[in-house]
């Protein structure tokens, strides 16, 4: 029996069927961002693909991040096509910062990117992407960490980190300088989540240790991690599904509901699909108006798999644990 059967659901879930709602847009890994009154959401695409709401309801699509992919790319991911993917957009001292993955699928020849905007809105003449260049880069027969699905996030202290992490020996989370380009020396890095794997085995099929997208939400005195178990991205046989612990501090240790630590293979079930919806995960969060909402991809049975934007408001037990309500 695999792990994820073992846990027990946070709550008992139809989540796939009627407390969550799909929109029609195509998307991967998103993320969201509010600027005044509209929405932005980003995800994995061509040079980062944008979409604009003013209601959650209905979207536009907006122009790429990057028209061409970044000129110092080919030196870590050769011949790359610009299929840039699970980007992370953060506001901060009046600046837009978005984080984004380059790497070479199944493998961990990756790196983790940033780019700044004063704006978000393409249509203002001050709209304008600023490429920094890599942040945190993985290096095969150096590594045993992948570094793609940032997450930016900042402690009581307001010191920022950077979560992240696919698959090989677990999800990363290092301190940055205070100008979120860097590294801090000296450097303090720690692993906030991990399953037992056999490394025999490529990051294809890498058996019951599959975890990635690791996203921090701050929230009644906790750390919030959900991050993602299991397969992606392979339409019917996909097995993604989000599981969450806590903390009190940033770098952790995170436990589950039964206090197992994120560590030692503990995460309390929250989404996962059904004949319905495939592979529901690849999450972030947010405080939008007053109210908290998770966000994911999901693939779309009756679509042929097609991986489509959900939107749940998430709501919290008298236990201070995160419970799924419909997106009204």
């Amino acid at each position: 029996m695999k792990l994820y059967q073992k846990i027990q659901p946070l709550f008992l879930l139809l989540i796939m069927t009627t407390s969550s709602w799909a929109q029609d847009i195509t998307v991967h890994d998103p993320v969201m961002i509010k600027q005044k009154d509209t929405y932005y959401l980003y995800c994995t695409g061509q040079g980062i693909s944008v979409f604009s709401s003013k209601d959650l309801k209905n979207w536009n699509q907006e122009p790429a991040i990057f028209k061409e992919k970044p000129v110092w790319v080919d030196s870590v991911v050769p011949d790359f096509n610009n299929h840039i993917w699970a980007p992370d957009v953060s506001f901060h001292n009046n600046t837009y910062y978005l984080y984004y993955s380059v790497s070479a699928f199944a493998k961990n020849t990756s790196a983790i990117a940033l780019a700044t905007n004063t704006t978000l809105n393409p249509k203002d003449p001050a709209y304008k992407w600023v490429d920094h260049g890599i942040v945190v880069q993985s290096v095969p027969n150096r590594d045993m960490w992948n570094a793609i699905d940032p997450n930016l996030t900042f402690d009581e202290n307001n010191t920022p980190w950077l979560a992240f992490g696919s698959f090989w020996d677990g999800l990363k989370m290092v301190k940055l300088n205070p100008d979120l380009k860097s590294v801090a020396q000296p450097e303090q890095w720690y692993t906030i989540s991990k399953r037992k794997r056999t490394f025999e085995l490529a990051d294809t099929d890498p058996g019951d240790g599959a975890l990635e997208a690791p996203f921090i939400f701050k929230k009644n005195g906790y750390y919030y991690q959900f991050l993602s178990w299991d397969l992606c991205c392979r339409g019917e046989k996909s097995t993604y599904k989000v599981v969450v612990g806590r903390s009190k501090s940033i770098t952790g240790p995170y436990v589950d509901k039964d206090g197992k630590s994120l560590n030692e293979g503990g995460g309390t079930l929250l989404i996962q699909g059904n004949e319905n919806w495939y592979g529901a995960g690849h999450n972030s969060a947010y405080t939008f108006d007053g109210k908290d909402y998770i966000i994911y991809h999901a693939y779309d049975a009756k679509q042929k798999g097609r991986p489509v934007l959900k939107i749940n408001q998430l709501k919290w037990d008298t236990d201070l644990w995160p419970i799924l309500e419909p997106l009204n």
